[in-house]
């Protein structure tokens, strides 16, 4: 019998939409995926671990890991950078499971160059509005990096035609049973969100 071969799933969206949270739903519902751990040079937030949530390097170890191709992707994203090894997707693509990755429009863009076969699911928040709370009320950035991550939504919004699927947060469970249907069907149970749905988003983003 031939071994099915894994599947690679790509999440991105604005950050405060929800993603994270989603793809540990998914995992939950799918023991078949594991996460793709990133490396980061931002610092750890209380409760983070070092090779859980990420692997955390300075930069001169992410400089060294750059120079010598180490990273599948990477980009920098806020006032950070981020990168997905090599070495990661080989460990888990070896275990004989289903990749998930958790990046940016930027790294989406290098991934489907490598694999055009990736599935990509872009995750929208319901408002604005809803997303500048979410991002103040999880409380573990302060005000400027928070004034940072909106400005930079607009950016991750502008660059959601790069996905196969579009899915707003309106309704967790409602998300992640979209999220599941992709992956088993390759269809959400709910309709895909217009473009005027996602252009009263762009419109909602403070200039």
């Amino acid at each position: 019998m031939m071994r099915k071969t894994p599947m690679m799933l790509i999440i991105s969206s604005p950050s405060g939409a929800g993603k994270t949270t989603l793809a540990r739903r998914l995992m939950e519902e799918r023991p078949g995926f594991e996460v793709s751990i990133s490396h980061t040079t931002r610092k750890p937030r209380k409760g983070e671990k070092h090779g859980r949530e990420y692997y955390f390097v300075d930069d001169d170890n992410f400089d060294t890991m750059l120079d010598t191709h180490r990273f599948l992707e990477w980009a920098q994203v806020h006032t950070s950078r981020y990168g997905t090894s090599r070495d990661e997707l080989v460990r888990i693509f070896a275990a004989g499971h289903n990749v998930l990755l958790d990046i940016d429009w930027q790294g989406t863009k290098q991934v489907q160059w490598f694999y055009p076969k990736a599935t990509t699911v872009f995750i929208l928040p319901p408002s604005m509005d809803a997303l500048a709370k979410r991002l103040r009320g999880r409380k573990t950035d302060d005000e400027a990096e928070i004034k940072v991550r909106l400005e930079n939504s607009r950016k991750e919004l502008d660059h959601y035609d790069l996905y196969d699927h579009l899915i707003v947060n309106d309704d967790l469970d409602a998300a992640v049973a979209d999220l599941s249907a992709i992956v088993a069907t390759g269809a959400a149970v709910r309709p895909a969100p217009s473009l005027a749905e996602v252009e009263q988003l762009l419109s909602e983003v403070v200039q």
